[in-house]
């Protein structure tokens, strides 16, 4: 197999990044190092750490980018085939989740920043519009976290029924709103404030609390609460 040629196995031993992570800790390794030991081979012409540094240059250098992509993207470099850009797209995925699921053992406070943090998690790798709700119990903390519909690059809608409907189903007594917006700006616009307000009256009427709006962004994020529109 052409692949076999520049199998990690056959590198020096000081140059193998799966030695070196078991000798030293992985916050030892760089990026690209990380990347190689999941892509395993390189091809006649490239090594593995090649084809890694290759990944990240598609992802602009960046790992939040990089989460971002597609596995066809991702196929995009030769030498990267089907398995090895499932395999990239797989430890993104959890990178992403060990991030988000250490908001989920804390009691959810009161107070946006922690809320936007968890959300940015959750939010960051989707290139369009998605809106979502965080369904809160007595204790306040979170229930379930729900992507309540997607759209395109601007916008979304979010229908007050399907969220009062997941809403009764969590056994929720409050929820927190939430978008992103890909471009970056977090202004609400006209349309994100009417629905707040028609979700905030059909929720009061089920005795469940709409405690805040949050637009998060790779910019930061605005809360309604905060700015006292809710």
């Amino acid at each position: 197999m052409q692949d076999q040629n520049y199998s990690i196995k056959q590198w020096a031993k000081d140059d193998r990044p799966r030695e070196k992570l078991l000798s030293k800790t992985p916050s030892a390794l760089s990026d690209s190092e990380l990347l190689a030991i999941l892509i395993n081979n390189g091809t006649r012409q490239k090594t593995a750490v090649d084809l890694a540094k290759e990944v990240l240059k598609l992802g602009q250098n960046n790992l939040d980018e990089l989460g971002r992509l597609s596995v066809k993207e991702l196929m995009k470099i030769k030498g990267i085939g089907e398995a090895k850009a499932i395999t990239i797209a797989a430890a993104l995925e959890l990178g992403r989740r060990r991030q988000a699921s250490n908001f989920l053992e804390k009691p959810m406070l009161r107070q946006s920043r922690d809320v936007a943090t968890y959300l940015q998690a959750q939010l960051k790798d989707y290139g369009h519009e998605v809106f979502g709700v965080i369904f809160l119990n007595r204790a306040n903390k979170i229930n379930q976290f729900e992507i309540i519909s997607q759209g395109g690059i601007t916008g979304t809608v979010a229908d007050p029924r399907v969220i009062l409907k997941k809403a009764l189903e969590a056994e929720a007594v409050s929820m927190v709103l939430c978008h992103n917006h890909p471009s970056g700006s977090l202004k609400p616009s006209r349309a994100d404030e009417e629905l707040t307000h028609k979700i905030k009256e059909a929720a009061r009427f089920l005795d469940i609390a709409v405690i805040d709006h949050i637009i998060v962004s790779n910019e930061g994020y605005y809360s309604f609460a905060d700015e006292g529109l809710i």
